[in-house]
């Protein structure tokens, strides 16, 4: 049932200034087509390039389709809750908490939900070796889509590693290797939507197999539901829901989780608040095989956040 009144007066912020911009745009325009198509007359795209984009007088909602740095990390988030303009998605606390992987991770651990062993390296003075035995990951705690990750199993990759990752910032955050399946579990209004079994063809889910339409390569193929026993899957939604309700997160999101192979245990890596929502994005697969088609997932993730109260 559609609650919204058909003439709300949307700006649909898309682009910003980070390394996810192009993906940004076309989840931007996905979903503006979307809104159009469920009956929404004042839409308007805003393309955000800093923080001193203008929004159409009389906006009353900002809907944020900014993935990564700026639009995902609590900027943006801080600056409309200063400009008093309603947004989509999780607030600045939680955006800030959940975008820094380093800090998310503390919270993990000390709600006692499962993820993988790690260390987090201070490299401000130069690089600092990682103490973990290989093999492990070493990722930039500040960056989304798999920017700069690196699986790294032999010691002679290590440097090289270490010094593609501090490109992006001087801390680095290394983690334990977990073989296994990789798995992702959307959740909407507090409720985890069916688990997806993410499977690239080549590698790991990189941005070139996420966005194969971004350079021609790699791919992915996704199983939603996931082949899953039925306790294993609970286990995985349980898991995903404890570390998005530790971390605060609202309205909507969607938690990354490794099924280690050995024994079947989920591990908890991140939670991403501004799910991508391209035609190959995991939440509206997961909404849609949930009984949410991608117009209603739109609208659904609007009404929520008019409902949420900003601090």
């Amino acid at each position: 049932m559609n609650t919204l009144k058909r003439d709300l007066k949307i700006a649909l912020l898309l682009g910003g200034p980070g390394a996810e911009r192009e993906v940004s745009l076309v989840s931007g325009n996905s979903v503006y087509d979307a809104l159009c198509r469920a009956g929404f007359t004042d839409v308007t795209k805003v393309d955000v390039h800093g923080p001193d984009f203008r929004l159409p007088e009389g906006t009353e909602l900002a809907y944020n389709i900014i993935h990564g740095t700026f639009g995902e990390d609590g900027t943006l988030q801080a600056i409309l809750e200063e400009r008093g303009v309603p947004y989509t998605g999780a607030g600045s606390r939680s955006s800030a908490l959940c975008f820094n992987k380093s800090e998310s991770k503390k919270v993990f651990l000390e709600a006692g939900v499962p993820t993988p062993h790690a260390e987090i390296l201070d490299c401000s003075n130069g690089i600092v070796m990682p103490s973990l035995p290989l093999p492990f990951v070493i990722k930039p705690p500040c960056e989304g889509s798999s920017v700069g990750v690196h699986i790294v199993r032999r010691q002679e990759d290590v440097l090289p590693a270490m010094e593609e990752a501090v490109t992006h910032g001087t801390t680095v955050l290394v983690e334990e290797f977990i073989q296994g399946k990789e798995l992702t579990v959307g959740i909407l209004d507090g409720k985890a939507l069916p688990v997806i079994h993410i499977c690239p063809r080549s590698g790991f889910y990189d941005l070139s197999n996420k966005y194969p339409w971004m350079n021609m390569g790699g791919g992915t193929d996704y199983i939603c539901p996931a082949d899953l026993p039925e306790e294993t899957a609970a286990n995985v939604q349980e898991a995903a829901l404890k570390a998005y309700k530790a971390a605060g997160v609202e309205v909507y999101g969607r938690v990354d989780v490794l099924l280690r192979e050995e024994d079947g245990a989920p591990f908890v890596l991140e939670i991403n608040t501004i799910p991508g929502m391209t035609p190959s994005s995991l939440l509206p697969k997961a909404a849609a095989a949930s009984g949410w088609p991608y117009e209603d997932l739109c609208e659904k993730i609007a009404e929520l956040s008019l409902a949420t109260p900003r601090k």
